[in-house]
């Protein structure tokens, strides 16, 4: 039961209009319109939208879905790439109340059509190079929205479906419709779906409150200012872009958009555009790393990249920073709006030896200045576990930017915040210095005559080979051992063959033999949507 606060400081002192405004990013946009109203605040292609008329076009799109009836606690689903248009719907969505829901560009048709009826979706803007997908995703939903095609001009084409296109429906906006912050800033704003392995896919609920937090820890934390270039390497789809979306606009810089991840157009975009952040999956740093020499292009800044996901191997930290970029390791979830802690740098790096100083980046690092918390508990007691390096936990969040729950899933929201923190499901030390460091997903550790292996722990050592250029590690059952270890290994372009047996001698000169690969496999590796390894796939191939 609560005591009422009878207090001096609770008599006529109350939350007025004047003392207590909703938080929510969308007063980024609102700002950044009046202080920078000039500057160059989106680029792609030939387009160019200052700053002003990026305010413009988020108001008409806003009045547009007001008129055609969209209001708090509507859906209305995006499936686009990163183009304008999705920064736009990801300020205009929530300015009239409604929950934006960006949709996976690499989904199929079954999997989109889930999301569409799960989350009942009102409105639908559909780039027309995906409208395949979304005319049979909408005839597996069975539902009825309005359906706006995108026409973008850097895009292929493809059918309309819609009953008008963007261009039109924002024309049928007005310019000064007033963009309004909800009314409670737990209201939702976002309804991100996650890539489940199996099964359909959770719909993860987001509130104003937490976007705005983790958009300014973001802005904090990478050093975003108004001189910031951000090229979008990130997939807007994915938790929002790590609510990079809004967290650009809070620092007046500027968004370079991108259709597509490669090489061959981000050496152009970051030499002539002076790229300064970006941001991806693990996936994006080898994509650059391994580019033909024909590819690449100098360029006189340092591009700070951030990534997360998977931590970076010492080899890729090293590869990256002789190409002229700056690599920092986040981790987080769809459930924590994207980066939930981060390896803060420390002064004494700097001279660090490079295997320490790759080996200290690795780490997961310490909460995002707007997370509360981040603590490794051992999950039966739910008590910390020593500060020690060694002992295994699991990682667990709780503060602001945590996700609201699973939409329509009570069951599943309950089983995550048991015992009043958010179970990431990854296990992870804490050192003696407060930094964590994920071992591996619980799911993936290996557990060989009754020693824990940690999958990320044998893949670091497979990345140090020259030939190897990406690698997984997963269970493999073995009779005498319950489980051995098996590597995924991709070979380089123009690497010369290795054999398995050569792969499984150099890890057993770098690390204790019981955790070393009994099996290897060459081959290209399965990966979702946003990069990431699937290694339910690959546990599926060897069982």
């Amino acid at each position: 039961m609560e005591i009422p606060d009878r207090s001096i400081y609770a008599q006529n002192l109350d939350r007025t209009p004047a003392n207590h405004v909703p938080l929510s990013p969308i007063s980024f946009l609102l700002r950044a319109a009046r202080v920078y109203p000039n500057r160059t605040a989106i680029i792609h292609g030939e387009r160019r939208y200052t700053y002003a008329q990026f305010l413009e076009r988020t108001r008409r799109l806003a009045s547009a879905l007001a008129r055609a009836g969209i209001g708090k606690g509507d859906t209305v689903a995006i499936l686009a790439p990163n183009i304008p248009e999705m920064l736009e719907a990801h300020n205009a969505i929530p300015a009239v109340g409604a929950v934006l829901c960006p949709i996976n560009t690499r989904l199929d048709a079954g999997a989109v059509g889930f999301i569409l009826r799960h989350s009942e979706t009102k409105v639908v803007l559909i780039d027309r190079e995906l409208s395949p997908v979304m005319r049979h995703a909408l005839d597996e939903a069975g539902t009825t929205p309005l359906v706006i095609d995108i026409d973008d001009p850097l895009g292929p084409g493809g059918e309309r479906i819609g009953t008008m296109d963007y261009a039109a429906f924002l024309a049928g906006g007005d310019p000064d419709f007033t963009l309004s912050p909800p009314d409670d800033e737990w209201q939702a704003i976002s309804l991100n779906y996650t890539s489940g392995t199996t099964g359909n896919p959770k719909g993860v609920v987001l509130h104003h409150r937490g976007a705005y937090l983790n958009a300014t820890a973001n802005a904090l934390t990478f050093q975003l200012s108004p001189t910031s270039v951000y090229l979008w390497t990130l997939p807007m789809f994915h938790c929002d872009g790590w609510t990079y979306t809004w967290a650009v606009t809070l620092a007046g810089g500027t968004h370079v958009c991108l259709r597509r991840v490669d090489p061959v157009e981000i050496f152009p975009a970051i030499a002539e555009h002076n790229v300064t952040h970006m941001c991806g999956a693990p996936v994006v740093l080898s994509m650059l790393i391994h580019a033909p020499a024909t590819v690449r292009r100098r360029f006189e800044q340092t591009v700070r990249i951030a990534t997360g996901g998977a931590a970076p191997p010492s080899a890729v930290i090293a590869r990256m920073a002789e190409m002229g970029f700056a690599v920092t390791h986040l981790y987080g979830l769809t459930e924590s709006f994207g980066p939930a802690t981060v390896c803060m740098w420390q002064p004494e790096l700097d001279t660090m030896p490079l295997a320490e100083k790759s080996a200290f980046m690795a780490r997961q690092g310490v909460n995002t200045p707007m997370l509360e918390d981040a603590a490794v508990f051992d999950p039966a007691t739910m008590l910390p576990v020593p500060a020690d390096g060694a002992t295994i936990g699991e990682l667990m969040l709780r503060g602001n930017t945590v996700m609201m729950g699973y939409l329509k899933n009570p069951a599943a929201t309950q089983q995550a915040f048991a015992g009043g923190w958010f179970h990431t499901g990854d296990l992870a030390v804490m050192h003696p210095d407060g930094y964590v460091e994920v071992k591996d997903r619980a799911k993936d550790i290996i557990i060989s005559g009754g020693e824990n292996i940690s999958s990320l722990e044998v893949e670091e050592v497979l990345y140090q080979h020259p030939a190897v250029m990406e690698a997984a590690v997963v269970a493999q059952p073995d009779e005498k051992w319950g489980e051995t270890p098996h590597a995924f290994v991709t070979l380089k372009p123009g690497a010369e063959p290795v054999t398995a047996e050569a792969i499984i001698a150099w890890c057993r000169q770098r690390m204790a033999h019981f955790k070393c690969p009994r099996h290897v496999t060459f081959g290209g590796l399965p990966k979702t949507s946003t990069g990431k390894i699937q290694k339910f796939e690959l546990r599926e191939r060897v069982r």
